[in-house]
């Protein structure tokens, strides 16, 4: 596709402290909608494994999803992605494909959608982690300060409004691995976002999956018999099939491949308290008034880690899709 085609765009690298306000915004507006969709998933994953198998929910979900992205990638007649590309899309498969959704589902058998976010609030430090390897960013000590106070934040809050850290459990092992699989995943499809395209990024990694997906989808029915349930729990592997697995991403991907992938990330220091919130509307555990009070004083920090300056020592060149 050539330079002057309407499908592409050259956009400049990563925001730092000489980007523009405009892309500033622009990173954190798709990342805000992208941890919006992702703050429904342990509540509807609490709700689902209450009917249906945690192997199903967590590989049928990318099953289809994977189909729906067959169809998108047809539909536009996207180009396939080329040599190592591959191989990196396998990366983001053990991530957001495989580990997280699978891990979550088989944890959140045994603990409560609050419990699950206490480990789950510590996904954007580990992300920011994972920048600084993969991505080369350099985030200033006031990013590290407030990314910190972020998560004791994070941790503090759950803990007093009842998720609880009632010692280490199997379950909280899992979630463990879910967050370092996922943040793995993050920054690796940030970083390819930046050469296939948000969307199309999380489409190829769909359509990678499928192989693996099939199988433990076909082995989960094959060893439970067809799933049983109810209405509303169908309903909730809906959602995480279709919104937290795949149009989540195209606006999560989207805002970290604008980035910094590190500054970006510290939106989802937000996300436990949405989902305590969406835990007590939906699942209908009880709500308070620290629940409010806990709000505040996270997205303050998520808002003073976001505005901390992040340098970056590599940028991408070329043209880039539009996601």
């Amino acid at each position: 596709m050539s330079d002057n085609s309407s499908a592409i765009v050259r956009t400049p690298p990563p925001l730092s402290s000489s980007a523009p306000l405009s892309l500033s915004r622009a990173g954190i507006l798709f990342g805000s909608l992208g941890v919006l969709a992702f703050s429904f998933t342990l509540p509807f994953t609490r709700i689902a494994v209450e009917q249906l198998n945690p192997l199903f929910i967590g590989a049928g979900r990318a099953v289809v999803a994977g189909v729906l992205a067959i169809a998108v990638l047809a539909v536009t007649r996207q180009r396939l992605p080329r040599g190592v590309q591959w191989l990196r899309l396998v990366v983001i498969v053990a991530g957001v494909v495989a580990g997280f959704p699978l891990l979550t589902s088989f944890a959140l058998q045994s603990v409560p959608a609050a419990h699950g976010a206490v480990v789950i609030g510590l996904l954007p430090a580990a992300t920011a982690i994972a920048a600084v390897i993969r991505a080369k960013e350099r985030p200033s000590v006031a990013f590290w300060i407030s990314s910190g106070a972020g998560v004791v934040a994070v941790i503090a809050f759950i803990a007093i409004t009842g998720g609880g850290l009632q010692g280490l459990r199997l379950s909280d092992l899992l979630l463990v691995g879910a967050v370092a699989l996922a943040a793995i995943g993050y920054a690796e499809g940030a970083m390819l976002s930046r050469e296939l395209g948000s969307w199309q990024t999380i489409c190829w990694a769909l359509v990678v999956a499928l192989p693996i997906m099939v199988p433990l989808t076909a082995s989960a029915v094959a060893s439970g018999g067809m799933p049983q349930a109810d209405v509303g729990h169908w309903l909730a592997f809906g959602y995480l099939a279709v919104i937290s697995m795949f149009i989540g991403f195209f606006a999560w991907y989207r805002g970290l491949a604008i980035g910094p992938i590190a500054q970006v990330s510290q939106l989802q220091l937000v996300q436990p308290v949405l989902t305590i919130v969406w835990s007590g509307l939906i699942v209908g555990e009880q709500l308070g008034w620290l629940v409010w009070i806990g709000a505040v004083v996270v997205i303050a920090c998520a808002a003073t880690a976001v505005r901390a300056r992040v340098a970056t020592t590599i940028s991408p060149r070329g043209p880039v899709p539009v996601g």
